[in-house]
């Protein structure tokens, strides 16, 4: 492919390190689609002929068929996708072949095809997270008023609902969704026909091709255009977040599922049992979705490193951007897949949730509010006192609501009876009616919200 610069070909070593088709090729599809747009242009624009265009958009076709029916034999040698993909058209459609790489490099071309796979991903990330979002959505209908406990530093703090907890991953996955969607405006514009730098001085038409390809725009710096992955990087920081949250979703779900907590119950469609123990019910998908994010993260930290001490335009360290993007695609996608079926397969225990939810002095603060609202006490005295009376009930072996009139007034003596009805944990959720609260009304608001967002 070289001409007639070198007069002998490389070394077996140097092959094996230059060649990137044992990779490159998953982007068969979008070089295919990118060489036919450009050959429809130059067709358009009278730079090369209609008979030449048809010749060559028609044999692409017919190399893309070969490629997913399996039958074509790719070539180290010929380095690359674009190459391999081009000997064969040649092989098809003799001569015309050559005029195809008229007006563009393999610097837009790779630049091209990379920006079409990755906005492929966008898509596929942002369907995964719909997905794992109407799934959350319909566990937290059925929950909206089912207490448990919330915790800090994983011990109890108040009561919440079921619902409530359900839509906090709503809210981190709807931003992710967000990320995802706002990374693929900003990648939206076409390299093609940078060419290697600088342009070309072929009279192509770069907004017939963006168009064609989906793109909003040509991109305007032909530097640029060859030498920008951070398309690629803003993919694998919204995955990387992404994955994060999946990890800490994941986290729960492991804790809840153990003997200990009970709180729910995962299918046996995504447990796994044990070669030893016959009673044991792993969350292995759980578990392995927590450890996506080490990959994830570690092909974004790859990236910027390739990425942060390149002088402008291309240089072949590009090359090594894409193996890490591959593999946080697809193992971003198969956790999103696998959250997805375990929050639709999952059994929340309703009464181990309600048990738990009262245990741990968990309505303490509403105690404390009833001091202020109804005592018209100092918050920091409502607070003392209230910590007495919690220091009261750990001494009687009991939780607050247990505990006597008599007993609650040799602590506050202005205590009354009302006291009792803000002791339970459902009049605890009940009251949390501040925008964005846990209490059941807040919680079907916000689900009608997401509802709606979504459609």
């Amino acid at each position: 492919m070289w001409g007639g610069r070198f007069a002998a070909g490389p070394d077996a070593i140097m092959e094996a390190i230059n060649a990137s088709i044992g990779f490159d090729k998953r982007m068969a599809k979008q070089d295919i689609e990118g060489s036919r747009a450009h050959a429809a242009m130059l067709a358009a624009q009278g730079i090369i002929t209609d008979s030449d265009a048809d010749a060559i958009r028609e044999g692409l076709l017919t190399v893309l068929s070969e490629i997913e029916g399996g039958t074509f034999e790719f070539s180290t040698a010929l380095e690359d996708i674009h190459m391999n993909v081009e000997a064969r058209l040649k092989e098809i459609v003799g001569e015309p072949a050559g005029r195809l790489h008229t007006g563009r490099s393999r610097n837009d071309q790779v630049a091209t095809d990379f920006k079409l796979w990755v906005r492929d991903q966008m898509d596929v990330a942002t369907n995964g997270l719909t997905a794992l979002i109407e799934a959350l959505l319909t566990q937290a209908e059925a929950g909206a008023d089912w207490v448990m406990p919330g915790f800090t530093h994983l011990q109890t703090a108040q009561p919440v609902t079921w619902g409530h907890h359900m839509m906090a991953y709503v809210e981190m996955f709807g931003r992710d969704l967000s990320r995802f969607r706002d990374a693929r405006v900003r990648m939206n514009e076409c390299p093609l026909g940078a060419a290697a730098l600088a342009g070309t001085s072929f009279p192509i038409d770069r907004d017939a091709t963006a168009q064609a390809l989906g793109f909003d725009r040509p991109s305007a710096n032909s530097l640029d255009a060859v030498s920008d992955r951070d398309f690629a990087l803003d993919y694998l920081a919204s995955a990387t977040i992404c994955a994060m949250h999946l990890s800490r979703f994941a986290e729960e779900l492991v804790i809840w599922s153990s003997a200990q907590f009970r709180f729910v119950t995962l299918s046996d469609r995504f447990s796994t049992g044990s070669s030893i123990m016959p009673q044991k019910k792993n969350p292995d998908a759980a578990e392995l979705i927590r450890a996506k994010i080490g990959r994830i993260l570690g092909a974004n930290v790859a990236l910027l490193t390739v990425m942060k001490g390149l002088p402008l335009a291309y240089s072949k360290d590009m090359q090594e951007d894409k193996e890490q993007v591959f593999d946080a695609a697809d193992n971003l996608a198969l956790a999103l897949a696998a959250m997805e079926g375990m929050v639709r397969d999952m059994n929340a225990n309703q009464p181990n949730l309600e048990a738990a939810a009262g245990s741990g002095f968990s309505t303490a603060t509403d105690l404390a509010d009833w001091l202020v609202r109804v005592l018209d006490m100092p918050f920091r005295d409502a607070h003392h006192v209230t910590g007495a009376l919690v220091k009261l009930a750990e001494d009687n072996g009991c939780d607050l609501p247990d505990l006597s009139l008599e007993q609650l007034q040799s602590v506050h003596e202005q205590i009354n009876a009302d006291v009792y009805d803000v002791l339970g944990v459902h009049n605890s959720v009940s009251s949390r009616m501040s925008y964005g609260g846990t209490a059941p009304a807040q919680v079907r608001a916000q689900i009608d919200r997401w509802k709606k967002a979504l459609a």
